[in-house]
């Protein structure tokens, strides 16, 4: 029979042969290593003298040691004493034999002696070792106090005198990222309120000569009669912050982050009842931050994401391709899912989402009554087995505000999902490329989209900051003169500076292939609702246009208007909602001047007759200045002027004298325009109807 050996475990106390003596154990190895000396020394007739030189130079040592490492006197004594004490009951016992009563009762005394003494020398020691740490905070504490008073007096002293109030500073509070702090005051009696400080805040900062990008904002405190000043003294908006490499898993309820504040902390959108509003101009960093925002989305366990973008379906193409193409798997192999639930880039995708979508919650609000009552609320409880679903529409707010018929048949359907689905936990994301009436005269997008985005990059034309945040003041878009930069606002939190990360493309594959399978499936309930329309989305046919790069022969009756003979060579796109509207706009002007030459026709054939606008492809153009530039170009000889481009284009864009300005500048820089005229009379004429043309 086979046996088993076992380890055998040790019994008994541990003992620590690296831990250093205590009290006790010090004075225990001190007396029996003297009475083991004694006792050898007597036996084998050792001089006792050799004891006591022993004992000498063990307290002078110690002596030395002590006074290196700052010992207070009472343990050096007490060291140095149990040293010369021990060597001299040594040389007692080796002259008169350590074997008698009397010997043995002196070194028992002398070893609780020793104990004693090592033990109150030891508790001093903590003492004064505690006393010594006490006193360094205090001094610490005293140095912060100082400083925050001086704070205090500071700003309260220059309220007074900018914003002409008298507060009472109660609290100074550095931020721990160190990139400023913030001020708590009381406010004076007599009606005096936190916006009256807020709308000094540029003056403010001027005064205190904060850097520039730092500023000096206001809000309210924990009651009416409280402000809290935030003071930046450190420009973190200036530096580019690539999005935090942390992948992990968000929910709706937590907030998705979004970007950082002026004091380097998250900001985060609550998106559970808000839809949010996205704006800012061409090269502002809009479609960064969309990226950002997909990015939190995708993180999220509880939320699917459906985006609309009719220009080709860029916003949402390197969130889907990666997957759709395998160009990326799972450690093990396996392919991934795409990181976003649903892509839709052409008209006919758009509305077969947003009917879908208003399918799932009309659904939703059926299929869960027994749940809804089992919950007691009338808000469908969000989970991983209940997705919220986000529609993210890239320039949607334009598509509200488009006059076209097609147009105006998507904006219904958002407006209708906006409308229908907030209790049932679909929300949307609309972009826009400004903050102007045509964008926010929708009552439901100012309604409903409480979190609101504006990103400058210091562009100050289409920016209007006092209709997107209404009620907050000090907000100039030269303080966030940088990309990606501008101004956030929440429920949670008042409008302000922030900036958001910078997401690699690199990143976005990285997020994909993490978050795969943390993307939830949609609900039973909806998937029922959404019927082939969402289960077969990713169908090759429905995909086709994702993967084409054949240039498209655009509408119908195009050949005998207007010419895209820019787009030759260059990739397939879906034609926007603007250029659509901008082709009717070109194909009248090719009517009235069908026999204007191709600029360059002497060097190149025309391909067919009639006007040829591939000038007005500019690829950064905004629609508005393609239409002021066909505007310009229409006028013929004659020009035009500002004002006149202006007025054409303000109901449709809402576009401003200065900015239309500002292009006719950049035309004439460029040569695209010349100028004729000084002054008020100061007309522009395109460059295919000068002389020289």
């Amino acid at each position: 029979m086979a046996t088993t050996a076992t380890k055998q475990q040790p019994s008994g106390p541990v003992l620590d042969w690296a831990a250093g003596h205590g009290p006790v154990t010090g004075a225990l190895s001190a007396t029996t290593g003297a009475f083991a000396i004694a006792t050898t020394g007597a036996a084998t007739s050792m001089p006792p003298g050799w004891a006591l030189a022993v004992g000498a130079a063990g307290a002078l040592g110690h002596t030395v040691v002590g006074l290196r490492i700052r010992n207070a006197g009472r343990t050096i004594t007490t060291r140095a004493a149990s040293w010369l004490v021990g060597a001299g009951w040594t040389t007692w016992a080796m002259t008169h034999g350590p074997l008698t009563w009397a010997a043995l009762g002196s070194l028992a005394t002398i070893g609780v002696g020793i104990g004693a003494a090592a033990r109150s020398a030891a508790l001093y020691e903590e003492a004064r070792e505690e006393e010594a740490i006490a006193a360094e905070q205090r001094q610490i504490a005293r140095e912060l106090s100082a400083e925050r008073r001086a704070i205090a007096a500071e700003w309260a002293d220059r309220i007074q005198r900018v914003c002409s109030i008298t507060i009472r500073v109660v609290g100074v509070e550095q931020w721990e990222t160190g990139a400023g702090y913030s001020i708590d005051a009381e406010l004076p009696p007599g009606g005096a309120t936190w916006n009256k400080i807020a709308a000094e805040s540029a003056r403010l900062s001027a005064d205190a000569r904060l850097p520039h990008g730092c500023t000096a904002t206001a809000s309210p405190g924990i009651d009416q009669g409280r402000v809290i000043i935030d003071v930046t003294t450190v420009n973190v908006l200036e530096e580019e912050r690539t999005y935090p490499a942390d992948y992990g898993p968000l929910s709706v309820h937590t907030g998705i982050p979004w970007g950082y504040r002026t004091n380097a902390e998250h900001i985060l959108a609550y998106l559970r009842e808000q839809c949010a509003l996205v704006v800012g101009p061409t090269g502002s960093g809009k479609t960064n931050l969309v990226h950002a925002i997909l990015a939190g989305f995708a993180r999220a366990e509880d939320m699917l994401t459906w985006v609309i973008d009719l220009n080709a379906g860029s916003a949402g193409l390197p969130w889907v391709l990666p997957a759709l193409g395998g160009q990326i798997t799972t450690e093990d192999g396996k392919p991934v899912r795409p990181g976003v639930d649903w892509l839709a880039g052409t008209y006919d995708e758009a509305i077969t989402m947003l009917d879908t979508a208003v399918k799932v919650a009309k659904q939703r609000k059926v299929g869960y009554q027994d749940l809804l009552a089992k919950a007691n609320t009338d808000l469908l409880p969000i989970s991983a087995q209940i997705p919220q679903i986000m529609l993210v529409i890239d320039e949607g707010a334009e598509i509200l505000a488009s006059p076209d018929r097609q147009m105006r048949k998507l904006a219904e359907k958002i407006l209708e999902v906006i409308r229908i689905s907030r209790a049932m936990g679909i929300r949307t994301v609309l972009t826009a490329l400004g903050a102007t009436g045509s964008v926010l005269g929708n009552l439901m997008i100012r309604r409903e989209a409480k979190v609101r985005v504006a990103l400058t990059g210091g562009e100050t034309e289409g920016m209007d900051l006092g209709k997107m945040f209404p009620g907050s003041r000090g907000l100039r878009v030269d303080q966030a003169p940088y990309k990606g930069a501008g101004f956030m606002g929440t429920p949670e939190s008042p409008a302000a500076l922030f900036k958001a990360w910078r997401i690699l493309p690199n990143q976005i594959r990285d997020i994909i292939a993490a978050t795969s399978d943390r993307h939830p499936r949609l609900d039973d309930v909806s998937a029922k609702a959404a019927g082939p329309a969402y289960a077969r989305r990713w169908d090759t046919d429905r995909t086709a246009w994702m993967r084409d790069h054949t240039p498209d022969a655009g509408p119908a009756g195009a050949e005998s208007g207007l010419k895209l003979s820019a787009l030759t060579g260059q990739e397939a796109v879906q034609v926007s909602p603007e250029d659509e509207m901008l082709r009717r706009f070109r194909a009248e002007i090719d009517a009235q001047f069908a026999t204007a030459p191709e600029p360059g026709a002497d060097e190149q054939p025309p391909t067919a007759a009639g006007l040829n606008l591939s000038a007005l492809r500019g690829e950064q153009d905004s629609p508005a200045q393609q239409a002021a530039l066909a505007l310009l170009l229409s006028a013929g000889r004659e020009g035009t002027g500002a004002s006149a481009i202006a007025r054409a284009l303000a109901d449709e864009y809402g576009t401003s004298r200065q900015t239309v300005v500002g292009w006719l500048r950049a035309w004439v820089k460029d040569g695209t325009a010349v100028r004729v005229g000084e002054g008020t009379k100061a007309r522009y004429v395109h460059r295919q109807h000068t002389p020289e043309s």
